[in-house]
C-alpha cells in the first residue's frame, strides 16, 4: 500500500517540460521531483509525487485537508506508542 502526501512547489528549474524539475516543501523534509507528467505545474501547487515525478496536482483544501489527516493520524501512533 502507498500513502501520497501533497507536498508544495517552492522552486522550479529548467526550460523545457522535458527538462522541468521542482523543489517540493513536504514541512518536515523538502525533495526533488520531475514536472515531465504536470507541464501545467507553478510554484505554490501542491502535487502528489510517485517515483520521483509528480503525476497530479491538487487543489489547496483538498491538499490541507490530506496533510491534517496524516498529522492527526501521526499524532495517533505517538499516543499509541507512548
Amino acid at each position: 500500500m502507498c500513502l501520497a502526501i501533497p507536498g508544495r512547489i517552492v522552486d522550479i528549474r529548467g526550460e523545457t517540460p522535458s527538462d522541468r524539475t521542482a523543489d517540493i516543501d513536504y514541512g518536515i523534509a523538502q525533495r526533488s521531483a520531475s514536472l515531465v507528467y504536470t507541464p501545467e505545474a507553478r510554484v505554490g501547487d501542491y502535487v502528489i509525487v510517485h517515483a520521483g515525478f509528480a503525476t497530479r496536482i491538487v487543489p489547496e483544501a483538498e491538499a490541507r485537508e490530506a496533510l491534517e489527516y496524516a498529522r492527526a493520524a501521526d499524532e495517533a501512533l505517538a499516543k499509541a506508542s507512548a
